[in-house]
């Protein structure tokens, strides 16, 4: 059981750390002026952290639910699908999801049809689709957070 206990925790540990290290570390320095040719460049690159964020943070949802629903069969005799914990994971999961498949794909075409952002006028109808969809990758990724740092309470309260 120390295993499953392990895996749970590892599987939150990859996520929130993922996305703390992006959001903390990764954009501000790749934003941060005079380290990178353009801010398009910056863009690029944290586009395709995210993608590949997001990937990981399927994964560590998936491993998360599996390993602690096995390991309250195995404590409670019953997987408890609707523990506040599975739920918060399956809610993050779901956020993750649509900023994976629905917003970030609809950004990375508008930036592939437009060009650089920066040089679209500010009321240009891709700018400020753009910049609409930013918000909302911006928002779903802090819910993701603060849902995680939840989670990460609610489970280590629970392991005992």
């Amino acid at each position: 059981m120390s295993f499953l206990r392990f895996l749970m925790l590892l599987s939150l540990v990859v996520w929130l750390g993922g996305l703390i290290f992006l959001a903390l570390v990764e954009a501000p320095t790749a934003f941060a002026p005079g380290l990178l040719p353009t801010r398009h460049l910056a863009g690029s690159i944290v586009g395709h952290s995210l993608d590949v964020l997001h990937c990981m943070a399927i994964v560590s949802g998936i491993v998360f639910l599996i390993t602690s629903m096995t390991y309250s069969r195995m404590t409670a005799g019953t997987a408890r699908p609707l523990a506040g914990r599975h739920l918060l994971i399956a809610l993050m999961l779901l956020l993750t999801v649509i900023s994976q498949f629905a917003i970030s794909p609809r950004m990375h075409a508008i930036r592939a049809e437009a060009g650089v952002i920066d040089n679209l006028p500010l009321d240009s109808p891709q700018r400020v689709e753009f910049n609409r969809l930013h918000v909302w990758s911006e928002k779903f990724e802090e819910g993701v957070l603060l849902l995680g740092l939840i989670a990460l309470y609610a489970t280590a309260s629970a392991l005992k």
